[in-house]
């Protein structure tokens, strides 16, 4: 199929495939003398594994990775990989938490505020907002 035909079953952009291309996540297939790149119906699977692993939060890099370990059966390396995601996820959730905790009590002095805007005044402040 055609970059244009694979780019509407994976639902993505051509300049997304490209992109995904020159990362190396994706082989360019051979262009004929004259004639149009042809993708093997399993890109549109490649496309489908870079998305999901993108939802779950895998950077392009850490993709990457994971179709080469596709490609052989080190499942270890594979489950080691997705721990380092886990944790790094449970950090991230812990800033996030800490952050909405932060606005919500500069939301709540600003309500009761009478006098200039607590955020703003939190944002200029040199001191950290913990």
């Amino acid at each position: 199929m055609t970059i244009g035909r694979l780019a509407k079953a994976a639902g993505l952009n051509v300049e997304t495939i490209r992109y995904y291309q020159r990362r190396g996540l994706l082989d360019e297939p051979r262009k004929p003398l004259g004639g149009h790149r042809r993708y093997a119906p399993d890109a549109v699977r490649t496309l489908a594994f870079i998305r999901r692993a993108q939802q779950l939060g895998f950077s392009l890099e850490e993709v990457k990775t994971l179709l080469t370990l596709a490609r052989g059966t080190n499942a270890r390396a594979t489950r080691e990989l997705a721990e380092q995601k886990y944790e790094l996820l449970g950090t991230r959730v812990a800033q996030l938490n800490r952050m909405r905790k932060q606005l919500e009590r500069l939301i709540n002095a600003s309500k009761r505020a009478r006098d200039g805007d607590p955020l703003i005044e939190a944002l200029f402040a040199e001191d950290d907002l913990g």
